[in-house]
């Protein structure tokens, strides 16, 4: 992946311009980078008044979910560990007007480090051995040949 000049650079180039040692186009070719660049730098120069990058700001949609919401979640799946997402969907729009789908919410509970697993079985566990199979087969006999051996009327030499 390519990465951005650095701030040094853009401060050169950037004293340079205001100095009056060239032009825009001149210092690109100077510097070694493009006229777009040199011109984009110069303008956020002018716009911000800082020769630093600008920070990069955090990418995508705002979650909608408060810290509030968030500890509430937690407080609902403490209290009711076997609560559905279904509940918790409703849950959350009847308190905090927050509509939002399963896979979303599993992702936050998931961040949040909890989970939908029992850790007491309601049932006794099961007799048979985990993970043993049988040893017989499926009850249908095997062909002699196999079907790749078998030609075709098409794939027949003429």
């Amino acid at each position: 992946m390519a990465r951005g000049y650095s701030d040094d650079l853009r401060q050169k180039l950037l004293e340079a311009h205001q100095s009056g040692r060239g032009s825009l186009a001149e210092l690109a070719l100077l510097f070694g980078v493009s006229l777009g660049w040199a011109k984009k730098v110069s303008a956020a120069f002018l716009h911000t008044g800082r020769m630093e990058r600008p920070p990069g700001g955090k990418r995508g949609r705002r979650s909608r979910v408060t810290a509030e919401a968030l500890e509430y979640l937690a407080a609902r799946v403490k209290e009711q560990p076997d609560r559905t997402l279904a509940r918790l969907q409703e849950d959350l729009e009847r308190e905090y007007g927050i509509q939002m789908g399963h896979s979303q919410l599993w992702v936050i509970l998931k961040r949040m480090g909890l989970r939908f697993k029992k850790k007491n079985r309601s049932t006794p566990p099961s007799r048979t051995a985990r993970g043993s199979k049988l040893k017989g087969g499926s009850g249908r006999k095997k062909s002699g040949r196999s079907i790749r051996g078998a030609s075709s009327s098409s794939t027949k030499a003429v």
